[in-house]
């Protein structure tokens, strides 16, 4: 089952500021882990309080924050940053 990976502008501009080894990181996973999975969920992490509804990957010292609508089978990249800014 192939997912569409689609981006909030927001999230394209944080990941343009980024370094491109980083870039090339992120990009390489969406395609190979999550665009391709029957359960993108299972790689990732369900957050609480605030970002309640939103799910985390973890990509080195990465973090993405993505919206997954399963009915859509549409995995949107909400935020994307260093672990320890992103939940800034």
């Amino acid at each position: 089952m192939i997912w569409k990976v689609s981006w909030k502008e927001s999230a394209r501009k944080e990941l343009r500021k980024l370094d491109k080894k980083a870039q090339q990181e992120i990009l390489k996973y969406l395609r190979e882990r999550i665009a391709v999975d029957k359960d993108p969920k299972r790689f990732g992490k369900a957050l609480k309080s605030n970002w309640q509804g939103l799910w985390r990957y973890r990509i080195g010292n990465y973090r993405l924050i993505c919206q997954i609508k399963a009915e859509h089978f549409t995995a949107l990249v909400v935020v994307v940053g260093h672990r320890k800014d992103v939940y800034d």
